[in-house]
């Protein structure tokens, strides 16, 4: 843009109006928070929904049916899905949820076998499991132990930001859709879906809830493949198997029925986009006005600068990064509030038993300085075209 010795020339054209500075500063900074909060709800978006090529999980629910409540099997099914050529493993799930809609603060209770968090040692004999279970093998303990969910039979084990959000810690009892548990361990997970539910064992659940059907149903198994290229087959190997049944199912990957489950919370942050592009075009207003009127009240002093030599293709610089460090210095204090506020509220969309994580990582506050950096040259232009082009003389006469 323009030489270093330069830039303490623009930094006093900044700082000399600085009611004008800050107020153009504050706005852009509202804006970027508001583009960078965006980003965030859509990068969990897409990790939540978007399927990789690695994925070996699938979703087995019933057909035609969405909401938890709806959607009942029975537990025999899954004998018969473990046959089922290519499958590794079959987990039985009964979920409970006190609200199916779109919304913050939801409850999700989910009834797994106790094989699949201790291992296929962990039974009604009392003993400890032999190995960790497919879920167990994903979790790490913040507080509480397995074993402490094991002894008791209405105990729960919590995902870190459910228990963050109720403010819960090991030993204590809460009740969510008449379902009443004692916390035995907090967990944190690379899994986006264990970080917003209560794991509790299958038949307690089933006894407990009055929704989703008694004992011997289940909402939904959740199957890993062995291979993750056979996913599909295997998914319509499954449905085929019980396409006679009076249950009939309905297999996805996970990441697939979770779109589908969310498709209003989907559709809804596909809709925020647009607030994004209308955040981008507050800064550009913003940073142009400002310059605009920078620019008008030193009209003699660009005269002046011309006189002395400075060429105009200079002025136009000087004017262009007067631009850039305002959009910057916005876009730096927006962006790091943004990260502040995602981070400390630790959000989460949840639809149907599933959860959206609102994700601010560092890609989205880069993304965030180099939009507002760009839209501080682009609202510079205009302006450094009209000072770089006017006759010395004009603008003597001008002031």
């Amino acid at each position: 843009m323009i030489a270093p010795k330069f830039v303490p020339l623009v930094v006093r054209q900044v700082v000399r109006q600085r009611v004008r500075t800050a107020l153009t500063v504050a706005g852009v900074a509202v804006a970027m928070f508001l583009f960078v909060t965006v980003q965030a709800l859509q990068t969990g978006v897409r990790r939540a929904t978007e399927t990789a090529q690695g994925d070996t999980t699938l979703v087995v629910y019933r057909a035609n049916r969405f909401c938890p409540a709806t959607s009942r099997l029975p537990e025999r099914y899954g004998q018969r899905i473990a046959a089922v050529p290519g499958v590794a493993s079959v987990t039985p799930v009964k979920i409970v949820v006190n609200n199916c809609r779109a919304a913050l603060d939801v409850v999700t209770f989910r009834g797994v076998p106790e094989s699949a968090v201790l291992g296929e040692g962990a039974g009604g004999d009392g003993a400890g499991g032999s190995g960790t279970g497919v879920l167990g093998s994903r979790w790490r303990f913040v507080s509480g132990s397995a074993e402490g969910w094991r002894s008791r039979g209405d105990a729960a084990i919590v995902g870190r930001q459910l228990a963050e959000r109720r403010r819960l810690a090991v030993g204590q009892s809460f009740d969510a859709s008449g379902v009443t548990v004692n916390v035995a361990g907090i967990i944190d997970s690379p899994e986006p879906q264990d970080q917003n539910v209560a794991y509790v064992k299958l038949d307690f659940l089933q006894r407990a809830a009055d929704q989703g059907g008694g004992p011997g149903l289940v909402t939904q198994y959740t199957v890993t493949v062995r291979d993750p290229a056979t996913l599909e087959a295997v998914a319509a190997a499954i449905d085929a198997e019980f396409a006679t049944e009076a249950d009939p199912t309905s297999t996805k990957p996970e990441k697939a029925f979770i779109k589908q489950a969310g498709a209003d919370m989907v559709s809804l942050v596909g809709f925020s986009a647009w607030l994004g592009w209308g955040c981008l075009a507050a800064v550009l207003a913003l940073v142009a006005n400002a310059i605009v009127l920078s620019v008008q009240d030193r009209i003699k002093e660009h005269a002046v600068l011309a006189t002395l030599g400075f060429r105009g293709g200079l002025i136009a610089r000087l004017v262009v990064t007067e631009g850039l460090l305002l959009g910057l210095a916005g876009g730096v204090v927006g962006a790091a509030g943004a990260m502040v506020f995602v981070a400390a509220g630790d959000f989460s969309l949840s639809q149907e038993g599933f959860s959206i994580n609102v994700t601010a990582d560092a890609s989205a506050a880069a993304l965030g300085l180099g939009v507002s950096a760009a839209v501080g040259v682009v609202a510079g232009l205009a302006p450094a075209w009209r000072a770089a082009r006017r006759p010395i003389a004009s603008c003597f006469r001008a002031v």
